[in-house]
């Protein structure tokens, strides 16, 4: 079994947009223990199997980024498409969280053994690439500082000890519509500020650069706006932002106890998780 985590962008700044209308992105990824499980067997061809609290959801598109990822595998490899994929959803679906993209990363991985091929880690990046902009930071699995569209990847300094407090009011958002939402100037590249001794540091430069999608997440799901002053408000919060193109928020604590402790008095239709980070 391979876990593929969720994703956050801890910060996300728009700098510019290319010729051909792709957004540039100056990012802090990191990835939390929140997961979707991926299991492959021998098949008689490539199948799909759903389960999980989010399965329904995905269900609805029959030709999901997974199986496309595995088909993709196979013709750059030169062998069938056989395989018997399980895929236990728990990630929320269009949450920002990049939760498709962490499943693709890990189908390539998987096949890659079931199938026993011999690839370059350069070609598999490089086939992840042509999946989605989030499918190579899931492949690494680490966290670093994103630019370009999301495809480029340097090493960013280690984060401080944390616990952190995901919530989504529950509701998805496509990231193309926020992205279309977007208005005013783009942000300008900085290099950042660390290493960050502790998670204050950590959480004055994450104020700093915040994330330029905010304001047009917010203005197509008003509930956004609701969960990031619940958070403000929640004791011991050090640094409370959106992830991606929203909806799930976050907020980081000193300790997964004061994490845990924010959820009690949240309202009951929230999506939430408390945890930590890895990778």
């Amino acid at each position: 079994m391979r876990h593929a985590h969720a994703k956050v962008n801890l910060w996300l700044n728009v700098v510019g947009r290319r010729a051909d209308g792709y957004h540039l992105l100056d990012s802090l990824v990191a990835f939390v223990d929140l997961a979707d499980t991926l299991t492959t067997r021998p098949g008689k061809r490539l199948s799909l199997e759903l389960d999980g609290p989010y399965a329904a959801e995905l269900a609805r598109d029959p030709d999901n980024l997974v199986l496309k990822a595995a088909r993709l595998l196979a013709e750059r490899a030169g062998v069938a498409p056989r395989a018997a994929i399980a895929l236990g959803k728990h990630i929320p679906v269009a949450a920002g969280l990049g939760g498709g993209s962490a499943d693709a990363a890990a189908v390539l991985r998987e096949l890659v053994d079931l199938w026993r091929l011999v690839m370059a880690e350069e070609e598999l990046f490089d086939l992840a690439r042509s999946l989605g902009a989030d499918v190579p930071m899931c492949l690494a699995g680490c966290t670093a500082l994103v630019s370009g569209v999301g495809e480029r990847l340097n090493p960013a300094p280690p984060l401080p000890p944390a616990a952190i407090l995901l919530v989504n009011p529950g509701t998805a958002l496509p990231t193309h519509e926020v992205f279309a939402a977007r208005r005013g100037p783009f942000s300008q590249p900085t290099p950042p500020a660390g290493p960050w001794r502790d998670l204050p540091e950590l959480a004055a430069e994450l104020l700093r650069r915040g994330n330029d999608l905010s304001e047009a997440a917010i203005s197509l799901r008003p509930a956004i706006a609701d969960v990031l002053a619940f958070l403000r408000g929640s004791a011991g919060a050090r640094h409370v932002g959106m992830s991606g193109s929203g909806a799930t928020c976050f907020a980081l604590y000193e300790t997964l106890g004061a994490a845990r402790g924010a959820m009690a008095s949240m309202p009951p239709a929230w999506w939430r998780h408390a945890g930590t980070f890895v990778g």
